[in-house]
């Protein structure tokens, strides 16, 4: 192409307007919008000197200031019809295309794009076979607007007044769908019977998909509302898609495929996923059930079926973590050794699952912890605490809208691996409702003969859980239910003593709670008489944890004065601890309530521990009556009646005369009224109470006892040994009176407590009178 130099726009030459993605045919009227300055004065010297303009298609749309070699060199002449301002400024040209050309140089020197160029005349007009293309364009372009539901009906009789076939290809050219590079295509084609060619081959395609749109809208249109408007464009889409090879639609479901042949599931498993994507693949986006169906699989592909994380059995290095982990519970640390030593020896058996019991704080979920962190595994924790629906174990079926898997499965997903460590917390508060009982649903769960082939109603196909070990914790063995607890190995974890306390807080709890109130070991400490002071007036329980808040409280205290910038750094002392806390809130009352006739010291067992109760017995003016209070339980009240009635035949060897209990009523309270009392451990108690009360004699201030008594006078056997033993031991006690039968049980309470206690057997009540009273004292009545 030659450039020439040219001052001003001779008649010979066409002042040219790029444009970017439009392309006028001869004969069209169109509307474009310009704004570069070379354009805007091409126009407006065309419009006052009445010429025509040449408008050329660009090669790249985004170029703003293009060249002669960045133009197509055939585009069109056209005359303009009119030329409008917008109010904001916006330049508008309506236009009318007239002839095709072909730039023959662009000259130099215009105050606009011009160039030299020759008129392109169509070719081949004229012999039968062109207009037999004529008439073909004609009808497929007749059909087209048929299909479309907001044709013009004029189109039909400007289309079939058209006589010339290159006016007619270019006349349906300016509506075809096509992309700008293909319509400068037909522009550039000047043989009529080739553009014919190529606007009939457009012509089909696009009758072709709208034909297919119109077949789908009428198979569609009896089962669809306003509210299905949306499948519909969406099964269109999908078949244009198909059927111009442009289909991905699929992809994503091949990567389900992909996930399932990689999930190395069962074959009945894989099986029963392929057939169920089958079924996704024909449900469509929209679907409620297809995003119910692509969750299930995700599930199912996200599971671990087979890959297991190795168990790294090292029992020196089980031992070490535990003795890092935990304080004391020697004899619980010796059967998890046992445990694990086993499970070294023998990885394939079926391994008991154990079931920590124990008060609250003690340490049951830190050693299921701990266990994990010894084998190398994954620990994950299922809290059981108030399930009361089955379903909660075992999942909701997938015919219900939100359904999902139960919490087994769901913490193995969340493990990633199917062999964790698997914590079942608080399974002694399992519930249970008209939706089912949960406990029967561990059940399966917790049988190593069954749960290698565990059901979840979600996933309906089954599990293998034989490789996960199962720990159970519980406060009371009595709550879980007989055939879940014979499912498992209870290992009961006893309180601790104060001993045992004061190493936990030193070596545990100080660290974790500086840490927790941002301070360091060089700006807050609690010396050791002051954790000793915390143990015994501000806390009294089995564990630790109300221990730690209370330590917390002193370590915030010291918090707040280095934040003022008071204090660089706080030494908290046993002074120091009641002026942050406040008085304490237990005292050693043993002495002050058992300072009068008739009041004994007793052994309860809690769910949260043993703790010490106090009988009280009194007499007043009556008829031989005997009151019970303190929200006593049925088998207490038996117990106070039997003491009574053993009392009475004992009135021989008391200072009173026979009828004097027919005179009065007795009156036995047990003190904190507003929790409820039950059992039959109290007897022992009640009865010494009672024969304090009648005899005058004070019972000693540093005993507590329990046993139940019979008619006979024998002392039976309790519960609860160990922990009553411990909070004795809490209470300041220094003497304990036991039924004789339990001596076997002296063996589970920790050797720091049996230091510091002595121990006497009861075989009968004479035993318990002769231990209990103070020698030699008697009490004045009032």
């Amino acid at each position: 192409m030659n450039n020439e130099s040219q001052n001003s726009i001779t008649d010979d030459l066409l002042m040219i307007i790029p444009v970017r993605n439009v392309v006028i045919f001869p004969g069209a009227v169109s509307h474009i919008s310009i704004g570069r300055e070379m354009s805007v004065v091409a126009a407006e010297q065309a419009v006052a000197e009445e010429r025509r303009l040449g408008l050329l298609l660009q090669h790249d749309p985004a170029m703003d200031e293009p060249r002669a070699e960045d133009l197509h060199s055939v585009g069109t002449i056209v005359s303009v019809v009119r030329f409008v301002t917008a109010k904001n400024g916006t330049k508008h040209l309506i236009v009318q295309g007239e002839q095709r050309f072909r730039t023959a140089g662009f000259v130099q020197g215009a105050p606009c794009l011009a160039a030299r160029f020759d008129v392109i005349a169509d070719s081949g007009s004229g012999d039968a076979e062109v207009r037999a293309r004529a008439n073909l364009v004609k009808e497929r372009t007749a059909e087209i607007i048929n299909l479309l539901p907001e044709a013009p009906a004029e189109f039909n009789v400007a289309l079939a007044a058209v006589e010339n076939a290159g006016a007619l290809a270019d006349m349906v050219a300016g509506f075809l769908e096509v992309s700008p590079a293909e319509k400068q295509k037909l522009l550039e084609t000047a043989d009529v019977r080739e553009r014919l060619d190529a606007v009939l081959g457009a012509l089909d395609e696009q009758l072709k998909v709208l034909q297919i749109s119109h077949e789908i809208g009428a198979k569609s249109k009896e089962k669809i509302d306003e509210r299905q408007r949306e499948y519909l464009l969406r099964e269109q889409l999908k078949t244009i898609q198909h059927e111009l090879g442009d289909d991905e639609a699929g992809s994503d479901l091949d990567e389900i495929d992909a996930a399932i042949t990689a999930a190395g599931m069962p074959e009945a498993v894989a099986r029963e996923a392929r057939k169920e994507l089958k079924r996704l693949r024909g449900i469509p986006d929209s679907s409620t059930e297809h995003s119910m169906l692509r969750t299930y699989l995700d599930w199912l592909t996200e599971l671990t079926w087979q890959a297991s994380e190795a168990e790294a059995v090292d029992i020196a290095k089980a031992r070490a973590i535990l003795d890092e982990d935990h304080y004391g519970l020697e004899k619980i640390k010796r059967r998890i050794l046992e445990y694990l030593a086993v499970r070294k020896l023998n990885p394939q058996g079926r391994s008991p699952i154990l079931c920590f019991v124990g008060p609250p704080g003690v340490g049951k979920t830190s050693l299921g912890r701990s266990i994990a962190r010894a084998l190398g595994l994954e620990f994950v924790r299922a809290s059981l605490g108030g399930v009361h629906d089955e379903a909660e174990i075992r999942g909701h079926r997938r015919t219900y809208v939100g359904s999902m898997p139960g919490s087994i499965i769901q913490s193995i997903r969340q493990a990633g691996t199917n062999n964790p460590v698997f914590m079942l917390d608080e399974m002694d508060k399992l519930g249970s409702g008209f939706h089912g009982d949960p406990s029967s649903a561990l059940l399966e769960v917790l049988d190593p003969e069954q749960n290698s082939t565990f059901a979840d109603n979600y996933l309906g196909v089954p599990f293998d859980l034989s490789k996960v070990l199962f720990i159970g914790t519980a406060n009371v063995i009595d709550n879980v239910p007989g055939p879940l607890r014979d499912r498992m190995e209870v290992i009961e974890l006893p309180g601790y003593t104060q001993d045992e306390k004061l190493e936990i807080a030193e070596r545990y709890l100080l660290e974790r709670q500086l840490a927790a109130n941002g301070l360091s070991n060089a700006q807050a400490s609690i010396d050791r008489p002051a954790l000793v002071e915390l143990i015994d007036g501000y806390t009294r329980e089995a564990g630790v944890r109300n221990l730690e808040r209370e330590i917390g409280a002193l370590f915030r205290h010291a918090t707040m004065r280095i934040a003022e910038g008071s204090d660089r750094s706080v030494a908290i002392g046993k002074t120091d601890v009641s002026e942050i806390l406040g008085p304490r809130k237990f005292d050693r009352e043993a002495q002050m309530r058992t300072s009068v006739a008739g009041v004994a010291t007793g052994l309860a067992w809690t769910p949260v521990g043993g703790d010490i109760l106090f009988v009280e017995a009194t007499a007043v003016p009556g008829q031989g009556q005997l009151i019970l209070t303190g929200q006593l339980g049925d088998v207490m009240k038996e117990s106070a009646q039997a003491a009574i009635s053993l009392a009475k035949g004992r009135l021989d060897q008391l200072p009173m005369e026979r009828d004097w209990l027919a005179q009065n009523d007795l009156h036995v309270h047990v003190p904190a009224g507003a929790i409820p009392k039950d059992g039959p451990s109290a007897g022992v108690a009640m009865f010494v109470s009672v024969m304090s009360l009648l005899s005058n004699r004070k019972v000693r201030s540093d005993i507590a006892m329990t046993g139940e008594i019979s008619l006979r006078g024998l002392v039976l056997p309790v519960g609860g040994i160990k922990e009553k033993t411990l909070a004795a031991l809490r209470a300041g006690i220094k003497t304990v009176l036991l039924p004789a039968r339990n001596r076997k049980d002296l063996q589970d309470i920790p050797e720091s407590a049996r230091a510091e206690l002595k121990f006497i057997w009861l075989e009968t009540a004479e035993d318990a009178l002769a231990a209990a009273f103070e020698p030699d004292e008697t009490v004045k009545a009032a």
